[in-house]
């Protein structure tokens, strides 16, 4: 379905300048930007998937993953087509890296969505599969009725919007789960088509505008794994997002482009969680390691344990109602 953009100004001789991502894309008439799925047509920009779906499910927000957010409740999540990214990595490529008529896809109205994710129970809606942000008219529309309708709102991105249009629905959505793909420039521009300064921008920003935000760190064998590098990205964490800011360093698995690499060493998983947590950070997981005690929550004050996961499931909660750790009394920042 068609809408006319969100957050772009016009140019000379029918050009547009999209300033919804950091890309910036100036797009002559009749083209799209990076993103495949913003389009010119005779100087005026348009989405052509406001309301177009590709992925539905009911998910545990622990997927996400969001370990600090409503644990052990459900996501209404929703994905689209396309990306502002090129990741060699990429999971969801047959969405994210697919041209719009190349993919089966259904239309639902922000409406519809809302009402579905009350009828399943869920807790929040949530963004995802693919990049949020190249959906923002739809997002930013269903999230103003989510919030009107009680749900919680999730953008699960790779942190590339733009200052401007993440203040405009700062108000609608509580939580930003980032990815930050790595810590050096060039991996962001040889793996990913993208720079890494805009990414740590918006997650700072995301965080002082109230969001909850939590980090995930996909650790790559070569190419994001070295000690300099993970030392470096917990210290910018710690520094710039606060020491309870959740961050996940996950496992990677041959995938896509990159399936000449082979899978992330548990050692070197754990590497980066002792490294994160020698630089201060409290609640420092481990994902794609099914059944690591890191996968639990820990009282950084007493070391008990107060959220046991198996898998996606949370099996005991030891956290109060007041946000406080069962056993001695410390807060613990969870969004709940």
């Amino acid at each position: 379905m068609l809408k006319e953009a969100m957050f772009y100004e016009k140019l000379d001789d029918l050009k547009v300048q999209c300033n919804l991502c950091n890309h910036r894309c100036k797009i002559a008439e009749g083209k799209t930007g990076i993103c495949r799925v913003r389009q010119n047509r005779e100087g005026v920009l348009y989405s052509l998937i406001y309301s177009t779906v590709s992925s539905e499910a009911v998910d545990p927000i622990e997927k996400k993953p969001l370990f600090h957010f409503y644990p052990g409740t459900l996501a209404y999540s929703l994905g689209t087509i396309g990306c502002n990214f090129r990741c060699k990595h990429c999971q969801n490529w047959t969405i994210s890296q697919v041209n719009i008529d190349e993919a089966m896809s259904v239309e639902i109205t922000p409406e519809q969505a809302v009402d579905r994710a009350l009828a399943t129970g869920c807790r929040s809606i949530a963004w995802t599969y693919n990049e949020p942000t190249i959906w923002y008219e739809y997002t930013y529309d269903s999230a103003k009725l989510a919030k009107e309708a009680g749900l919680a709102t999730v953008y699960v991105t790779n942190g590339y919007i733009t200052p401007e249009a993440l203040r405009q629905i700062a108000p609608y959505l509580d939580a930003f789960r980032v990815d930050i793909k790595a810590f050096t420039e060039e991996f962001y521009h040889k793996i990913a088509g993208a720079k890494l300064k805009p990414v740590l921008d918006s997650a700072k920003l995301a965080r002082e505008l109230g969001m909850h935000v939590e980090v995930v760190y996909l650790v790559i064998p070569t190419l994001n794994d070295s000690r300099k590098e993970l030392e470096e990205v917990s210290a910018w964490i710690y520094e710039n997002l606060g020491d309870d800011t959740p961050v996940h360093f996950t496992r990677f698995h041959p995938y896509y482009q990159l399936q000449d690499l082979p899978s992330t060493p548990v050692e070197t998983i754990e590497m980066a969680h002792e490294i994160a947590s020698d630089a201060g950070l409290k609640f420092v997981y481990i994902g794609n390691v099914f059944g690591h005690m890191y996968e639990d929550t820990f009282c950084p004050k007493c070391g008990k344990m107060l959220i046991k996961r198996g898998g996606f499931d949370v099996e005991e909660n030891h956290i109060t109602h007041e946000n406080k750790c069962e056993y001695c009394g410390e807060s613990i920042p969870i969004f709940d």
